[in-house]
């Protein structure tokens, strides 16, 4: 869809995604890094848990699909060279402190007096302007200025910070996005626009329903692990079966009725359910207002029921019973599942430089028009120099030159 797009990536981990969504769509995204290598790089895990810049996984992960080229931007002839990329460039995405990119003379409106409407994205931690602004932060830092981190975890336990950097992710989708409205924007009117992405702002959005609960009641919703938290009550959702858990949630009214009334029969089968539970009027049950010993009266013979059984046994007699009910994947599942190679959403993708294929998700979404495959690996350091470069006319000579100096 944007094959006749480049996107200059100057992005760290705090960016990365943008580029890796705009590349997937089809555009022919540079990244850009300093000479020697992305700091990117040198994130765990890595291939063969071996430290190395050529081999972490997360560099893998974020940067397939992009070809790669060094440059120095804060020297003079790097500066220069920057400028004659980015009057071949629709989009340009920055992840440096606010106020770096003007400090080199490379902010927005310096781009657009060479390409008038490029469409330039800057994600920080807190936004271009403002009293946090300058502060300094990791993703835990930032996940716990959104709110969202004081909702992770089990509740007689401190926030537990999720494994991946949620915040960089959140900020680099958005970015994505945003571009896309943009882009949109200057086909009809011809004109660029700059994006300023707080990735603060980008996780507090999926507060969800924790903020509504406040406005309206003044209770802070807090942490409930595997359960779904309510005013009255604590509810389970994630339980334990005999190889791992399953997702399952106690609904009343008619939507909850027809599972729970097929759940108390699959139990029954196997002497398993109780008489307070044949005898629930499921569709006059409201989980919202059921006091915590109604729920477990009703929770703890159904998690006795689960532990008995296997989570695929599980699904497929959900399937059979029109229970909704699913179980949790791990990773071993997932690259197991029939639905997901059924839809190609598995590639495998070579990388001479290890002797090894790697499986990599081939695509997010299917068009009946295009498509969004993963196509190739990351980029080696500096691995595109040479193709690149001579599009702007530099020639071999001028590029051991240019790398003496440092500048490439």
């Amino acid at each position: 869809m944007l094959d006749k797009c480049r996107v200059l990536d100057l992005t760290d981990e705090n960016g990365l995604l943008c580029g890796k969504i705009l590349a997937d769509l089809g555009a022919d995204v540079i990244k850009v890094e300093r000479p020697g290598g992305d700091p990117a790089r040198r994130m765990d895990p890595f291939y063969g848990d071996e430290p190395d810049p050529e081999k972490s996984l997360q560099w893998f992960a974020y940067n397939s699909n992009k070809r790669g080229i060094t440059l120095d931007i804060e020297k003079d002839s790097g500066r220069r060279i920057f400028l004659d990329l980015v009057k071949t460039a629709d989009f340009m995405v920055e992840s440096f402190r606010p106020g770096y990119m003007k400090s080199l003379k490379l902010g927005y409106e310096d781009l657009c007096a060479v390409k008038p409407d490029i469409i330039m994205a800057s994600i920080t931690p807190f936004g271009q302007d403002g009293q946090y602004s300058a502060y300094l932060s990791t993703d835990l830092v930032t996940m716990g200025m959104t709110g969202l981190l004081y909702q992770t975890g089990d509740k007689d336990t401190p926030p537990i910070h999720i494994s991946m950097p949620q915040a960089f992710m959140h900020g680099g989708a958005d970015a994505a996005v945003a571009m896309m409205i943009a882009y949109y924007h200057r086909e009809t009117s011809g004109e660029g626009q700059y994006i300023d992405v707080s990735q603060q702002q980008s996780v507090a959005w999926f507060l969800a329903n924790a903020v509504p609960i406040y406005e309206l009641t003044g209770i802070i919703v807090e942490r409930a692990g595997a359960y779904r938290w309510s005013l009255t009550s604590s509810q389970r959702q994630v339980w334990e079966c005999k190889d791992g858990y399953v997702f399952f949630n106690i609904i009343g009214g008619r939507g909850g009725a027809k599972t729970l009334r097929e759940l108390v029969k699959w139990m029954d089968e196997y002497g398993m359910a109780n008489d307070f539970l044949k005898s629930m009027d499921w569709e006059n049950l409201d989980m919202f207002k059921a006091t915590q010993e109604e729920v477990d009266r009703i929770s703890v013979p159904i998690d006795a029921f689960f532990k008995t059984r296997y989570k695929y046994e599980i699904l497929e007699s959900a399937r059979a019973r029109s229970i909704s009910i699913c179980p949790l994947s791990s990773m071993g599942d997932l690259l197991a599942d029939e639905q997901l190679a059924f839809r190609n959403f598995w590639t495998d993708l070579e990388h001479p430089e290890l002797g090894a294929t790697i499986t990599y998700p081939r695509e997010f979404a299917k068009s009946t028009e295009e498509s969004f495959a993963t196509r190739f690996r990351a980029p080696l350091i500096g691995e595109h120099n040479r193709e690149i470069y001579a599009e702007l006319g530099l020639t071999t000579d001028d590029l051991k030159n240019l790398s003496r100096e440092g500048v490439i």
